[in-house]
């Protein structure tokens, strides 16, 4: 094992400051000046800010009032960790649950207050890093939930690895405060402990803030690649990404996988235009979207081919599944009541349902079956559900 290069805690201490500042004016720069994910990259600017200022006033102890370098720097690093709880959810537009880091910080910060900074300070030690742990791990287990909504298990793991390795840390801390009080009482301590412990946290701060970037960037990515695929009026899937999911199951189908398709088109949509404007017409093809949606299951795909077409991609179902889908489409759109100026405006649609068959050459010529249903449906009277024959 290599030695860890012979470094003093003050320079060690004053290198993780710099990084946190460092870190506190980029994430303020993408704040305010790219205005990436705002409230995230502020609040992580701010938690940068407020650990440097933790480990800051640290070093003047001794030097500075007491209660500045003593209860000051601890409240500052039990805050930036409360931050960083808050910024986490912010990332993926999750509304983060701030009532209990607080009512921790609080807590913690209150308990300093009444405990003396004075002779053997370990049960001060044991107070704030067991609550900086908490406030970790709960940030390392939501990076890891909402990781694992968008890419694949390993993936997730190793993104929100340096939150729980920095957990870890924190916890190593705590368990040499409580197994062996005193005997590095301070970070400053020039220790074998203290020096290796302040690498460490030198290295992961680093790959920590580098880390919560990339989880900006992920998520910039994962929405300019939404906007490519979603339908921006409607947000159901747009026709190049449907194409892409009918050809999917096409593929399947020859291993066994059966598939149908619901064809919608909005009734008297042209008149709807013409009487009330387009704006009305917009926000009657949401309101259609809205009352299809609860219809499909997760599996399932909903699309926009155009105008006021939609489809609907079912895997795993027969024609009878299908029918029975779009008999609930159709009841669900009759009983939305939409309104626009204050006046009803009763909605309706047309199904085509077409279940594809082995004799299929491709996705296309499903769609083109229940395409064909739809005109008879239309044709029968509208706000009708007609299945195609083979």
């Amino acid at each position: 094992m290599m030695p860890l290069p012979a470094t003093d805690p003050e320079t060690l201490l004053a290198a993780i400051v710099l990084v946190f500042f460092f870190a506190a004016v980029v994430w303020w720069l993408f704040a305010t000046g790219m205005r990436v994910t705002p409230r995230a990259s502020l609040c992580l600017a701010t938690a940068n800010l407020l650990l440097a200022g933790a480990l800051g006033t640290h070093a003047l102890r001794g030097l500075a009032p007491d209660l500045l370098s003593y209860w000051g720097s601890d409240v500052l690093g039990l805050l930036g960790f409360g931050l960083l709880c808050v910024a986490v959810p912010w990332i993926s537009d999750e509304t983060p649950r701030m009532a209990w880091p607080a009512l921790l910080v609080g807590a913690a910060a209150l308990a300093l207050l009444l405990m003396p900074y004075e002779g053997d300070l370990h049960r001060h030690s044991m107070v704030v890093y067991a609550s900086m742990s908490a406030l970790c791990l709960s940030s390392a287990c939501n990076a890891y939930r909402l990781l694992r909504q968008r890419v694949r298990r390993a993936l997730s793991a190793t993104l929100a690895a340096p939150l729980f390795i920095v957990t870890g840390l924190l916890l190593v801390r705590l368990l040499e405060a409580w197994l062996a009080p005193g005997v590095t009482p301070d970070i400053r301590a020039s220790s074998s402990f203290n020096i290796a412990w302040l690498w460490s946290t030198l290295a992961l701060n680093l790959v920590l803030n580098a880390t919560m970037a990339f989880f900006v960037l992920m998520r910039l990515i994962l929405r300019i690649q939404r906007l490519t695929r979603r339908d921006p009026l409607t947000d159901a899937l747009n026709r190049r990404a449907l194409a892409e999911a009918m050809d999917h199951e096409h593929a399947r189908l020859q291993r066994g996988a059966p598939y149908a398709l619901v064809m919608v088109d909005m009734d008297r949509f042209k008149q709807l235009n013409d009487s009330h404007g387009h704006a009305a017409g917009d926000a009657a093809l949401q309101a259609l979207v809205q009352a299809l949606k609860p219809c499909v299951r997760a599996v399932d795909r909903l699309g926009r081919l155009g105008g006021e077409e939609f489809c609907a991609l079912l895997p795993d179902t027969g024609l009878a599944g299908a029918l029975l889908v779009a008999e609930r489409m159709r009841v669900n759109l009759e009983a939305c009541g939409f309104s626009w100026d204050g006046k009803t405006c009763p909605l309706t649609a047309s199904f085509g349902v077409a279940e594809a068959s082995l004799a299929d050459a491709s996705a296309e010529q499903v769609l083109m079956r229940a395409d064909r249903a739809l005109y008879q449906a239309k044709a029968q009277g509208r706000n009708v559900v007609q299945a195609s024959g083979a």
